[in-house]
């Protein structure tokens, strides 16, 4: 196995990483800075473009667009010329809300969670399922810090998580793929166990699930029973989201916080805030599906 830093430190908070496969790239997001990015690994180069207000997480869509989860809604987004369409925003009434993690399941809805900006004394975000024909549906609520959004490769389970330091936890639904409905929500793992909080998750081909363990420096996989089967140490203290990547989807691509570092650890995290990729896991990844809206 190896760590690679393949982009050096340009995010205040990187997040939100898809590989899309028809386009051989990773998209992913600046949070506060509202950034989109487009990294291509064959070149090593990556291109920005401001998306005009925070950007929580996206998607690639069928039509070689994005979808964008922000401040204000979701949003289509043509990363080419800046233009962005507002498709839904379900919380006019919440201004001090945000999206922050999402993800699309095999029949290319977008599902994504809101938060208080910044993080509030109670729980007022909400994870929603926002369907091809721009209808949008709330499923669940009361979440701090809405993350780990994954679903398994089977379209059997949805996975998502609380990153907030009182909750820590991580859930795991039944998933209906055939009509987005997910069931019987019960606790997969309770973060306690291990070093660092649930932020952004991912699946594999062999139907575990990797977490990355914000503020532990790590990265854990975790096999369908919830057993811990596997912890990577990072050399950044925060971790954000994991997606596999590369032609054969075997590339973990990592994004880090560049900010918050814990006082004396600088220079154990030169790279912090800067996009990993680990190769020689011996584990692929599962494509994912583009929104289909």
């Amino acid at each position: 196995m190896r760590i690679d830093c393949v982009l050096e430190p340009c995010s205040i908070v990187g997040e939100g990483p898809f590989w899309d496969v028809g386009q051989q790239c990773l998209w992913w997001v600046d949070i506060p800075a509202g950034k989109v990015h487009r990294f291509d690994p064959a070149h090593g180069e990556n291109r920005s473009r401001d998306f005009g207000e925070v950007a929580g997480c996206l998607a690639a869509t069928a039509d070689g667009k994005l979808v964008v989860a922000g401040r204000n809604g979701i949003f289509r987004f043509d990363f080419e010329t800046g233009e962005k369409t507002l498709i839904v925003d379900p919380e006019p009434d919440l201004p001090k809300n945000r999206f922050n993690d999402g993800a699309t399941d095999c029949k290319g809805r977008f599902w994504a969670g809101t938060m208080r900006e910044g993080g509030g004394p109670v729980p007022e975000g909400t994870i929603y399922r926002l369907d091809p024909d721009g209808t949008c549906t709330a499923w669940f609520s009361e979440i701090f810090t809405p993350n780990g959004l994954a679903f398994s490769a089977d379209g059997k389970r949805m996975y998502f998580s609380d990153s907030n330091p009182a909750v820590r936890t991580i859930w795991v639904c039944d998933y209906d793929s055939e009509t987005g409905t997910p069931s019987n929500r019960r606790v997969f793992f309770d973060t306690r166990a291990v070093e660092g909080r649930p932020d952004g998750g991912t699946v594999d081909a062999e139907g575990c699930y990797w977490m990355a363990g914000v503020g532990g420096w790590q990265l854990v996989r975790y096999t369908p029973d919830g057993t811990i089967d596997r912890i990577i140490d990072m050399p950044a203290e925060r971790p954000t989201k994991i997606m596999f990547g590369g032609p054969d989807l075997d590339t973990l691509y990592v994004t880090s916080f560049g900010i918050e570092k814990t006082p004396g650890t600088e220079d154990r995290q030169p790279c912090a805030g800067g996009l990993f990729a680990i190769t020689g896991l011996g584990v692929r990844g599962v494509a994912q599906t583009p929104f289909a809206g």
